[in-house]
Protein backbone atom coordinates (compact mmCIF):
# COMPACT_ATOMS: atom_id res chain seq x y z
CA UNK A 1 0.00 0.00 0.00
CA UNK A 2 1.24 3.64 -0.93
CA UNK A 3 0.26 6.78 0.78
CA UNK A 4 -0.13 8.13 -2.85
CA UNK A 5 -3.76 8.76 -2.92
CA UNK A 6 -4.05 8.80 -7.11
CA UNK A 7 -3.42 5.70 -8.49
CA UNK A 8 -4.40 4.78 -11.87
CA UNK A 9 -4.52 0.78 -13.49
CA UNK A 10 -3.51 1.16 -16.96
CA UNK A 11 -1.60 -0.58 -20.05
CA UNK A 12 1.90 -0.15 -21.48
CA UNK A 13 1.19 1.94 -24.79
CA UNK A 14 4.60 2.20 -26.10
CA UNK A 15 8.25 2.44 -23.96
CA UNK A 16 11.26 4.46 -25.35
CA UNK A 17 14.68 3.87 -24.18
CA UNK A 18 17.66 6.03 -24.55
CA UNK A 19 21.14 5.82 -22.81
CA UNK A 20 19.97 6.97 -19.33
CA UNK A 21 16.26 7.23 -19.19
CA UNK A 22 12.98 5.64 -20.56
CA UNK A 23 9.73 7.64 -21.50
CA UNK A 24 6.83 5.01 -20.74
CA UNK A 25 3.49 5.68 -21.75
CA UNK A 26 0.46 4.26 -20.10
CA UNK A 27 -3.28 4.50 -21.48
CA UNK A 28 -6.36 4.72 -18.61
CA UNK A 29 -9.53 4.62 -20.69
CA UNK A 30 -8.97 7.43 -23.09
CA UNK A 31 -6.06 8.91 -21.21
CA UNK A 32 -2.37 8.98 -21.82
CA UNK A 33 -0.05 8.96 -18.91
CA UNK A 34 3.76 9.48 -19.68
CA UNK A 35 6.40 8.95 -17.33
CA UNK A 36 9.86 9.43 -17.65
CA UNK A 37 12.27 6.89 -15.65
CA UNK A 38 15.56 5.45 -15.05
CA UNK A 39 16.51 3.27 -17.75
CA UNK A 40 17.63 1.07 -14.88
CA UNK A 41 14.25 1.12 -12.75
CA UNK A 42 12.20 0.14 -16.36
CA UNK A 43 15.05 -2.79 -17.04
CA UNK A 44 14.71 -4.28 -13.34
CA UNK A 45 10.66 -3.64 -13.48
CA UNK A 46 11.03 -5.42 -16.92
CA UNK A 47 8.83 -3.52 -18.94
CA UNK A 48 7.27 -4.40 -21.68
CA UNK A 49 4.49 -3.03 -24.21
CA UNK A 50 0.99 -4.43 -23.66
CA UNK A 51 1.86 -5.15 -19.15
CA UNK A 52 -1.16 -4.25 -16.97
CA UNK A 53 0.65 -1.21 -14.33
CA UNK A 54 -0.34 1.06 -12.04
CA UNK A 55 0.61 4.76 -12.54
CA UNK A 56 1.52 6.12 -9.07
CA UNK A 57 0.74 9.82 -9.04
CA UNK A 58 2.16 12.03 -6.21
CA UNK A 59 2.76 15.65 -6.65
CA UNK A 60 2.10 18.75 -4.30
CA UNK A 61 0.54 20.85 -6.71
CA UNK A 62 -1.75 19.94 -9.99
CA UNK A 63 -2.66 23.00 -11.85
CA UNK A 64 -5.60 23.52 -14.21
CA UNK A 65 -6.12 25.69 -17.47
CA UNK A 66 -9.14 26.46 -19.04
CA UNK A 67 -9.94 27.45 -23.04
Amino acid sequence: MLSARNQFPGTIKSIKVDNIVAEIVVTHGDIEIVSVITRGSAEELGLKVGDQVTAVIKSTEVLIAKG
